[in-house]
């Protein structure tokens, strides 16, 4: 028998049974799943998702590009002073363009940023409602945070960053 979780105006951290709380955590976790999975921007991921596998054009073109990578990737185990280096990662460019002039790839790409930032948004509003100081990860390439492990200045006490 599954126990609910106390009410939220019962005193904080004290639970009679901890797997009680536990499994709800868990079926709310798949209840907000479910949202997600459901909404408009999951959506719109997956039509255009399989926009992409269906098209030959983009098919061609993603082979394309991971032979590209592929060569690019036998080049880069020696750095720049491989002969065909520069040539290999201006081939994985021009690739690369070619498969983003497809608008179904376009869009894809659009959607799944968009999908990306959703759980990132909604990771940090969980994380944050336990601590302010809890990290969340996060796929940007250039992450604007500041604090201890991001290069930044904190304010931690740990005496490391600066």
């Amino acid at each position: 028998m599954v126990k609910s979780l106390p009410a939220a105006e019962a005193s904080v951290g004290y639970s009679p049974d901890p797997a009680a709380d536990l499994t709800a955590i868990a079926a709310r976790a798949f209840e907000l799943g479910d949202l997600i999975k459901h909404s408009a921007l999951t959506e719109n991921y997956v039509y255009w998702k399989r926009s992409v596998e269906r098209s030959g054009e983009a098919q061609l073109r993603i082979r394309e590009f991971l032979k590209a990578k592929d060569k690019f990737s036998e080049c880069e185990r020696f750095g720049h002073f491989h002969p065909d280096y520069n040539e290999a990662l201006d081939q994985v460019y021009a690739a690369e363009a070619k498969l983003e002039e497809i608008e179904a790839v376009r869009r894809f790409k659009e959607a799944e940023r968009a999908v990306d930032l959703l759980l990132h948004e909604v990771s940090l509003l969980i994380a944050h409602s336990v601590s302010e100081s809890i990290k969340v990860p996060d796929n940007d390439p250039n992450p604007k945070a500041s604090g201890c492990g991001s290069g930044g200045s904190c304010s931690c006490g740990s005496g490391g960053c600066g």
